[in-house]
């Protein structure tokens, strides 16, 4: 009863975006994210998936409308339609390969020329397992912009964009294609141009859900009030509307909710 004399949390959108080169494991985040789940040798993402998550926070509650975007060069002119009048944006690399920093580099570098003024970027180095196996690296240096006292709430909808038409012989979203699979990007490069851009920086495991859900908690706090007025905002609306009849089916999505009740409220995170 005392919760009712304060009233409820004030409950704000958020349209975030995912952009990276393929198969550096940005579907295989959200779902651990949205579902607490991992699967191997994930097919990869065709145009882009819906899904949304809520983050609970101490003085609100976060909804995050998340456009998942496909990896692959030929669906790289799309991306400007999932990005537009996005508050925040994960820009993920794998730790393996370098050339997926460099192609990180130039997703937050048209992000700052192009998306909206204030997004929130994180740039989020992901196969923390992949690299732990041949390096004593310690990843919770990486862990700049965590915050603590939020729950992460559980899963809801999911839908795919239906463009192209197969995944051709693409690598499977979280598959390793180095050949020692040893890390080959140090924290200390990355970091030192995450702070040099002004990003929030994290490294992660999907397939172990280290760090997943500190992104997108630190992402929710860093999102400035102001912008949470407008709650959902024009993009959310119009990113949904280009996924056409039938986007929220969640038939052709390349992640796989099935047991949409299995992700339930955790305290601090939602792994």
């Amino acid at each position: 009863m005392a919760d009712s004399a304060t009233g409820p949390k004030p409950s704000s959108s958020v349209k975030l975006v995912l952009l990276g080169e393929a198969a550096v494991g940005k579907s295989s985040l959200v779902l651990r994210f949205v579902n607490n789940d991992f699967q191997e040798n994930k097919e990869p993402t065709i145009g882009a998936a819906f899904l949304t998550q809520k983050c609970s926070l101490p003085t609100r509650t976060i909804k995050f409308e998340i456009w998942d975007t496909a990896g692959q060069e030929r669906f790289a002119s799309l991306a400007p339609m999932y990005y537009r009048n996005a508050q925040a944006a994960l820009v993920v690399y794998d730790l393996t390969k370098p050339s997926s920093l460099t192609k990180a580099k130039h997703w937050v570098a048209e992000l700052q020329r192009q998306a909206s003024p204030g997004i929130v970027i994180a740039l989020v180095g992901n196969k923390l397992d992949l690299a732990n196996e041949g390096s004593g690296d310690n990843a919770e240096d990486a862990a700049t912009g965590h915050s603590s006292g939020a729950a992460v709430e559980g899963s809801s909808d999911s839908g795919a964009d239906g463009e192209g038409t197969d995944a051709d012989n693409e690598p499977a979203e979280d598959q390793d294609t180095s050949p020692s699979g040893a890390r080959k990007i140090s924290t200390r490069e990355a970091s030192s141009y995450a702070d040099e851009e002004g990003l929030l920086f994290f490294e992660t495991s999907a397939k172990t859900g280290f760090n997943v859900a500190e992104v997108f908690t630190a992402i929710a706090n860093a999102i400035p009030e102001a912008s949470l007025k407008g709650a959902r905002g024009v993009g959310g609306a119009a990113g949904a509307g280009a996924l056409g009849a039938g986007g929220r089916q969640g038939e052709d999505s390349r992640i796989n909710l099935r047991d949409r009740g299995a992700s339930t409220a955790k305290e601090g995170c939602a792994c």
